[in-house]
């Protein structure tokens, strides 16, 4: 019997529950993420959308930061969505504010407009090697405005970057937890599978007692 792969949605603020759904889809094993000491247990980890001033404050009162940067040292997949973006790129202006800088970007928040100004989209993303299409919303989003050279853009709307990548840490602008295509959570699954079994090859913290999980065909979709 193997172990399902369990993945940890950061529950401090912001829509984590459809996060958390989106996951139990993919077939894989949702843990609502409050504290840093969870995130030993959890082979991945999404940080939704919602405020990211307010993120940023409550990431610090509870002491998530060397948590977070432990995380991503060993190697664990980060997703960060819209407000995610903002904390985990490198660089954050209008205004300008502190951030983990785990991907080598610089974004603008709210670059879009107001909530009045939210939409809906479909575009295509390169996953896995080939193109699919991807169902995103965006609501108050920030805008990529510097791509550093070890990012990969996964996918552009309106010759723009709404979705990137960089070793272990995975972005979008948009907000793929708010449609009920599950193409984006399942490339990040795969990106979590693959990093945990890389680990276990090694020898790696956190992984004794953990084998292969596959994933649910059935929630792929069009992902790879």
């Amino acid at each position: 019997m193997t172990d399902p792969l369990r993945i940890g949605v950061l529950a401090l603020q912001g829509d984590f529950a459809l996060h958390a759904r989106a996951l139990a889809r993919c077939g894989v094993e949702p843990v609502e993420v409050r504290k840093p000491a969870q995130l030993a247990d959890v082979d991945g980890l999404v940080i939704p959308g919602g405020e990211s001033t307010t993120l940023l404050h409550l990431l610090s009162t509870w002491e998530f930061v060397p948590a977070l940067e432990r995380f991503h040292a060993e190697g664990r997949p980060v997703f960060g969505t819209c407000a995610g973006l903002i904390l985990l790129a490198r660089e954050v202006t209008s205004p300008a504010q502190s951030s983990l800088a785990l991907i080598d970007l610089a974004v603008e928040r709210n670059a879009y407009g107001r909530q009045r100004e939210s939409f809906e989209a479909r575009g295509e993303a390169v996953l896995g090697g080939r193109r699919v299409p991807v169902e995103m919303v965006f609501i108050r989003a920030p805008r990529i405005r510097r791509v550093g050279p070890g990012v990969e853009v996964l996918a552009r709307r309106d010759d723009e970057p709404v979705m990137a990548r960089q070793g272990s840490v995975l972005v979008a602008t948009f907000h793929p937890e708010l449609t009920a295509d599950v193409t984006v959570h399942a490339h990040f699954c795969e990106m979590v599978r693959r990093a945990r079994e890389g680990r276990a090859a090694a020898g790696g913290p956190g992984d004794a007692g953990h084998e292969r999980a596959e994933l649910d065909p059935a929630a792929r979709g069009g992902a790879a």
